[in-house]
């Protein structure tokens, strides 16, 4: 697996986001479920809820910490990783995997494309967790 899968565009606060069409599937990077050790809980947001980018939709707490998980788009959540709820530890094996959040629609293609732009590509955000 690698830490960095060049598909994806990755957020200064460890989330990564997959787009497919006009659903975004989102999920915490290897670095960041790393750094927080085995996790225990994770709360999605609602199915339907309409969410910023750069809003906090989640928590994830591990046997170190409680961290909040911050929307890298804007969009409607469309479907939540219901299997987090009785294995929330998928995070820790298979983050960029069975290990996703949650599904959002992304509904305007303008604000995609500029929401994108202010995100990282693999390389950026390898070089953003080697000074994190």
């Amino acid at each position: 697996m690698s830490k960095f899968p060049d598909d994806l565009k990755y957020a200064s606060t460890h989330e990564w986001v997959r787009i497919d069409d006009a659903v975004a599937t989102v999920g915490i990077s290897y670095h960041a479920q790393d750094a927080l050790g085995d996790i225990v809980f994770v709360e999605l947001p609602e199915l339907g809820t309409t969410v910023n980018a750069r809003a906090e939709v989640a928590v994830v707490e591990s046997v170190k910490a409680a961290s909040d998980i911050y929307s890298p788009l804007s969009g409607k959540i469309l479907e939540i990783n219901e299997a987090l709820a009785d294995t929330p530890e998928i995070v820790n094996s298979m983050p960029y995997d069975n290990g996703w959040f949650y599904k959002m629609e992304i509904d305007d293609a303008n604000a995609l494309a500029a929401e994108l732009d202010e995100l990282m590509d693999a390389e950026a955000y390898a070089d953003h967790c080697a000074n994190d």
